[in-house]
């Protein structure tokens, strides 16, 4: 062998009873952390939100090294998929609020800005909606609600928890979400003390943080579950009405990181609240 690689056999002797370099080494300990991120997410992260789950861990990498060892060891994230249903319906007899955000989803502190929206979760027996109002400040899950039917009462029981859990100041929260049924949220907006806003019609860029919301939740979980009954659907986000360790909201609220934070974690916000 070592005449056909036209080596020595001294050199090869020496190559094969060398121990591995530090640099292997240390992607070998690289590998196992980069492992047990991708494993913490449900094998969702991908390279970027992987550096920052290390980074948190005081481990440095850069991103190209981490990029490198993980397609080595075919490791990926999850990506976007194509498809959707209409869950917002018009009511053409009545007065929209006004765009009181016009694309400008900045906010200094907690209880500015709210947005919400609604999705559908598939199961073999029917659609399972869901409504969600996000805090665009920390992009934190405040408040949801699940129905069997796409009305402006599951949005309002969301917003009921989130004013509910958060308290806020009359008339300091903007709630900001797409056109549904105008009369029904903006009188219930004004009888809670919320300033209501609303999207342009059939413009999602105008409610851009719920959909990229919805958008990693279907991403990153329900588009890689079956749920055979409603009820599947719901347990896999509640149990018992409580929210547990492995659910949607939970995972979305703790460990599931956003880019607008520049891929901190949503419950960041806690560590602001005991100041």
């Amino acid at each position: 062998m070592c005449d056909r690689l036209e080596v020595s056999k001294s050199g090869y002797y020496n190559w094969h009873g060398r121990a591995p370099s530090k640099r292997t080494a240390a992607n070998v300990t690289l590998l196992a952390q980069i492992e047990a991120a991708h494993a913490k997410s449900d094998a969702t992260y991908g390279m970027p939100c992987i550096r920052a789950e290390l980074a948190d861990q005081s481990v440095v990498a850069s991103r190209k090294r981490i990029a490198s060892i993980m397609r080595k060891a075919h490791i990926r994230g999850v990506s976007r998929r194509r498809g959707y249903v209409v869950t917002t319906t018009r009511d053409k007899r009545q007065r929209p609020a006004p765009d009181l955000v016009k694309r400008q989803f900045v906010a200094t502190d907690i209880n500015q800005l709210w947005v919400a929206d609604m999705t559908y979760v598939p199961t073999w027996a029917s659609f399972l909606y869901l409504a969600v109002v996000t805090d665009v400040y920390s992009r934190k899950v405040v408040g949801w609600a699940f129905g069997v039917n796409m009305t402006a009462d599951l949005v309002i029981a969301a917003l009921n928890m989130a004013l509910l859990t958060r308290k806020p100041e009359p008339l300091s929260v903007i709630h900001h979400s797409d056109q549904g049924s105008h009369s029904v949220f903006n009188r219930w907006c004004k009888d809670n003390a919320l300033l209501p806003s609303m999207s342009q019609r059939g413009n999602c860029w105008d409610n851009a943080v719920a959909e990229s919301f919805f958008s990693s939740l279907k991403k990153e979980r329900i588009k890689r579950q079956i749920y055979p009954r409603r009820d599947d659907a719901r347990s896999d986000v509640f149990c018992s009405g409580q929210v547990i360790s492995d659910s949607l909201i939970d995972f979305f609220d703790v460990d599931s990181r956003s880019k607008a934070l520049g891929d901190k974690l949503p419950s960041f916000e806690c560590s602001l609240m005991l100041l």
